[in-house]
């Protein structure tokens, strides 16, 4: 059955539709000059007056005689020649495929040009080239900044790793240090440990990132009360920061979601304003029926991210501070995991930043029947 309505059987492209036209009328062109050139010669033969021992009389009439035969031989003759003209020139195009096909094999900054009349295939194995050619460069991109994020995590192992055996050699090498030394020594070991390991499950994640998908088990999920309770969890982090809530959160709003894929989310984003709002200022967080869903913001004031940064703000491994700062220094996988976890729930996240101020804007879908309780 043919799945496909607009592609008929049987019907070949338009080149070969155009071949085929082109053939049929030459053959028919050659029948016609056959056909004419012997009326011509009759009427031309007629005008004059012969005799029958000229030579030329001889063989025009021995050409009347036979000129079915003679006829038949021009018209295979032109038939043939006709034919292996019209066979020889889809070979010669298919050979100029070929040759591109095996550019775009191997394909470089060279544009793929094909005759005329597969212009249409041109345009589209250019086409290909050029997305080969983007897929491969940001591959190569990705690798980069991956080997590059593996070096700075590397070198920030280091750095805690160093702290720690060194406050732990000040504890061993001293004993009979005071206890508020030791406390201080010890309290400064196990913060240098705290910090090893977040970034020790910073290349877990990496790695679960590049080998495995993200798959959700969703169920029906009150998303205020999420966001109430997770904004809760925050206020001990945002008030270290000298930060606090502006929350908007509409009452007993329900999804079906993953919650605990979507609160990695919620918390990837809390984190990042934390991280990049200004001392002293206000997080916003605000939830509200949308369209056909609900629509959640958080926004923060602070040094106003570059277009070109915000165009790859969820790329894989993209740090927003290239100082790579030990304590708000990331992977780079956050808001690439984010924007995933957001679009496999059928919904779309954003960024917008100006005036000081980022906002990131999630739309999650859900009918009014199962939002509203």
């Amino acid at each position: 059955m043919n799945k496909n309505p607009s592609k008929k059987p049987g019907r070949g492209s338009a080149l070969t539709r155009k071949i085929l036209l082109q053939y049929l009328l030459a053959v028919f062109s050659l029948l016609a000059a056959l056909v004419f050139l012997f009326v011509l010669g009759m009427i031309l033969a007629n005008t004059f007056v012969w005799y029958y021992e000229d030579p030329l009389y001889q063989f025009l009439n021995w050409v009347r005689q036979n000129y079915l035969g003679i006829a038949g031989m021009i018209f295979i003759a032109g038939w043939i020649l006709i034919t292996y003209y019209f066979i020889s020139r889809p070979l010669r195009y298919l050979d100029e495929v070929l040759s591109a096909a095996e550019q775009l094999a191997a394909p470089d900054d060279t544009a793929i040009l094909l005759p005329e009349p597969l212009k249409n295939i041109q345009d589209e194995l250019n086409q290909v080239r050029e997305g080969a050619l983007r897929s491969a460069r940001l591959a190569r991109e990705a690798e980069q900044r991956k080997n590059d994020l593996i070096v700075y995590l590397a070198h920030d192992l280091k750095t805690p790793l160093t702290s720690v055996i060194g406050y732990l050699n000040l504890l061993e090498d001293e004993p009979d240090i005071s206890p508020e030394t030791r406390a201080r020594y010890t309290g400064i070991a196990l913060d240098k440990a705290l910090r090893l390991e977040d970034l020790i499950n910073e290349f877990f994640e990496i790695t679960r990132f590049n080998l495995t998908s993200i798959s959700l088990e969703t169920e029906q999920v009150n998303i205020s009360r999420m966001l109430e309770q997770m904004a809760d969890e925050f206020r001990p982090i945002l008030a270290e920061k000298d930060l606090a809530w502006d929350t908007g959160i509409a009452p007993d709003l329900k999804i079906v979601c993953d919650p605990g894929k979507l609160e990695r989310v919620f918390d990837n984003l809390f984190r990042n304003a934390v991280n990049y709002s200004c001392p002293g200022s206000k997080i916003l967080l605000s939830l509200s029926p949308a369209d056909t869903g609900v629509r959640i913001r958080v926004k923060n004031h602070g040094r106003t991210i570059p277009p070109e940064k915000l165009s790859r703000i969820f790329d894989q491994f993209f740090r927003l501070d290239s100082s790579r700062s030990s304590q708000t220094g990331g992977a780079g996988l956050g808001l690439a995991i984010a924007k995933e976890i957001v679009e496999l729930h059928g919904g779309s996240i954003s960024a917008e930043s100006s005036n000081e101020s980022i906002t990131f804007t999630v739309l999650l879908p859900g009918s009014p029947a199962v939002r509203k309780s």
